[in-house]
């Protein structure tokens, strides 16, 4: 059983406080092979995410930000920390609502699949959120044709905010570091493809950011997950800056 906080529901181990949620959230990222070769791409295998943390609008949230034509956000491990963070600076900046569907863990694919059933059941608004990518490191090549299903499920009348991906575990070995930069890198590509062939993508670059600045550590506290306050404010500050600059809020 868990709570409602704000319209969104919080599964047990979210209440547990924020020192629980910041290692539970990560669980499905750090269950990495010990052979790099008992893999394909080099970063390990994705474990069972499905009973990670998840921070979920309930159906009356979703119903008033959809009359509100306000946002809907799907994320993964990183969205169930940052998620309010985001709505609460979303709400000041744009006067617009947020429903979230994020769940730790989560390869893209889960949460495409999330999407379709939002849209199918309620609709969807003129601006979606999509902050997933970093699990698809285990298996790349996955995530081209879910970022298309992505964008025929939206239509092309609707602006879509993708934030690109960084992982590099430090927990991790020297080589395994090395495959996570690898197949992040690869993962973005596809993502960077797809924003030329659909121009109502719009990609929030994350993995750029943290590429200019000096110690990566005081933004993303296990190469993954961004630290709080100073990386989740950045983060959630690049994709603001994407949402109050699009044609959908500024109205131009």
């Amino acid at each position: 059983m868990g709570t409602s906080v704000g319209g969104v529901r919080l599964s047990r181990r979210r209440l547990l406080g924020f020192g629980a949620v910041a290692v539970a959230t990560g669980a499905a990222m750090v269950a990495t092979s010990n052979s790099v070769s008992a893999d394909t791409y080099g970063s390990g295998q994705l474990e069972p995410w499905e009973g990670l943390n998840t921070s979920i609008s309930s159906d009356d949230q979703i119903r008033r930000v959809l009359a509100a034509d306000g946002v809907f956000l799907f994320g993964d491990s990183i969205m169930v920390q940052d998620g309010n963070h985001l709505a609460r600076r979303v709400l000041t900046l744009t006067h617009k609502p947020m429903a979230m569907h994020n769940w730790a863990g989560q390869p893209t694919e889960a949460a495409v699949d999330a999407l379709e059933r939002w849209k199918t059941k309620y609709g969807l608004p003129s601006r979606i959120v999509m902050a997933v990518g970093s699990n698809d490191i285990f298996k790349p090549p996955a995530f081209g044709p879910q970022v298309d299903r992505a964008m025929r499920i939206i239509g092309p009348a609707r602006e879509v905010f993708w934030v690109n991906t960084y992982v590099c575990r430090t927990r991790e070995s020297d080589l395994v570091q090395r495959a996570d930069r690898r197949n992040t890198n690869w993962v973005n590509r596809q993502l960077d493809d797809a924003e030329r062939r659909y121009p109502n993508l719009h990609v929030v670059r994350w993995a750029e950011f943290i590429a200019t600045v000096k110690s990566t550590r005081h933004y993303v506290r296990d190469g993954v997950h961004t630290t709080v306050p100073l990386g989740q404010r950045f983060r959630d500050e690049l994709i603001t800056d994407a949402l109050t600059s699009s044609r959908q809020v500024t109205g131009s």
